[in-house]
């Protein structure tokens, strides 16, 4: 059996798909899995053991040119089932047009028509955490094509493995970029692409880099994209120690890799936070207009810094109107305690930190 899946479109909702993918390959463990995906994710699923190839494509500006080159590109394959994750209607066109004999997607903007398999938006979509929602559609594919339901009973995984060849790689880089290797490392995230808001203030970053190179003697590296150099490059300006910066010198595939070579991630609401507790490193997510009840980083690894007092959070808005005050009101000290603990005082697992620092800064 051939199996086509359609990708998420955001590093987020990719690293959020990946329970969805471990359970389609474990119900299906003798199909071939095939991830269709936009050229970024490689980077991102390249050592995934529960893919047997990624099949890549560059968004272009008409989504009809995206549909007729992937449709064309794809139909010599013979794919027994397509499974799409993203809600577009130019998902569900192309593997019509692919003629895909079972095409199993949720049943939104007008694409039921095009589904042999369309499946209803469960009710609870803005109340659970969004792996649930990738995960009931590959438990849907369950009771449709096996007639079993045994998807859902499960704890999600949400890990993605690393090469050690890449974890080599990503050390060497470290060091050659200047962290030195007898040192713990923390990388600090501070951009988010797709919102203004998610972003706690630059200053703030720098004097939280300052304080962990000072204070706790630590490397500190920023990272991310090269959409996100602008306030990495504003964070570097106003540091007083210098620390190093990656930001977009590295693809995805080194920067995953660099995730799990340090010791700490700190950052916004962005991308790299689901990536770096999803290859096993404790991560610090600084939280304000988003909502953590759907979107935080699914992991035990994962601890959210956020003012549950701010009465307009979560808004979900990419610009505060307003003074920022979700993101404003949390202080260096409250993000540079919880680091310390994590770096050397944690004696207790991260799921129970997450309980203390939610009261401690409610």
């Amino acid at each position: 059996m051939k199996i086509l899946v359609r990708g998420a479109n955001w590093i987020g909702d990719a690293v959020m798909s990946i329970p969805a993918l471990r359970e389609l390959h474990r119900i299906f463990p003798d199909a071939r899995i095939t991830l269709h995906t936009r050229s970024w994710a490689y980077g991102l699923f390249r050592d995934a053991s529960f893919i047997d190839e990624i099949v890549t494509y560059d968004k272009h500006k008409w989504a009809i040119k995206d549909v007729v080159d992937n449709s064309d590109f794809l139909k010599a394959d013979g794919y027994d089932l397509a499974v799409l994750f993203p809600n577009s209607f130019e998902s569900a066109l192309t593997t019509f047009l692919v003629r895909v004999p079972r095409r199993i997607g949720y049943n939104k903007d007008l694409r039921g028509l095009l589904l042999t398999d369309p499946v209803a938006v469960p009710e609870w979509k803005n109340r659970r955490h969004e792996v649930y929602y990738y995960m009931n559609l590959v438990a849907e594919v369950e009771k449709r094509l096996l007639g079993r339901e045994t998807v859902m009973s499960g704890l999600p995984d949400i890990s993605l493995e690393v090469s050690d060849e890449r974890l080599f790689a990503a050390s060497k880089l470290l060091t050659d970029s200047g962290a030195g290797p007898l040192t713990k490392t923390v990388a600090l995230g501070v951009g988010s692409t797709n919102s203004r808001a998610k972003r706690w203030p630059a200053e703030r970053f720098a004097e939280l880099s300052d304080r962990l190179m000072s204070e706790a003697d630590v490397n500190v590296v920023l990272v991310g994209s090269k959409e996100e150099s602008e306030v990495a490059a504003e964070v570097f300006d106003r540091c007083s120690v210098k620390p190093v910066d990656l930001t977009g010198k590295t693809d995805l595939a080194e920067a995953v890799a660099v995730l799990a070579a340090v010791d700490l991630l700190i950052s916004n609401d962005m991308g790299l936070a689901h990536v770096a507790p999803a290859v096993g490193t404790d991560t610090i997510v600084i939280f304000g207009p988003t909502n953590p009840e759907t979107t935080s980083p699914f992991s035990e690894r994962s601890f959210l810094i956020r003012r549950k007092d701010v009465d307009c959070s979560p808004c979900m808005l990419r610009d505060c109107p307003i003074d920022h005050r979700c993101m404003t009101r949390i202080g260096v000290d409250e993000v540079f305690d919880a680091a310390k603990g994590f770096l050397f005082a944690r004696s207790i697992g991260a799921s129970d930190a997450m309980d203390v620092g939610e009261d401690v800064i409610g």
